[in-house]
């Protein structure tokens, strides 16, 4: 199971995806790998940084999705002053 987690003054903002139903060709499940793509470029263009966040491994940066991530977090540009 895939999750992309963009985080919000809401809290965090969340699609999931299976993968298996994905390579099975569901619809549903493609539907939302190319929402999940989609939110990911539109966050990086506003420039959030992305993170693979995968149990018991370290945390990686990555620039592009990956829909074979077991959950991806995208965290906004802090703007301070």
């Amino acid at each position: 199971m895939g999750m992309l987690r963009v985080m919000s003054r809401r809290g965090d903002d969340r699609v999931t995806w299976d993968e298996q139903k994905v390579l099975a060709g569901d619809p549903e499940a493609t539907a939302a790998v190319r929402e999940a793509e989609r939110i990911f470029t539109q966050e990086r263009t506003k420039g959030s940084t992305a993170f693979r966040v995968e149990p018991g491994k370290p945390t990686q940066r990555i620039e592009q999705f990956d829909s074979t991530a077991e959950q991806i977090v995208m965290v906004p540009r802090v703007v301070g002053g």
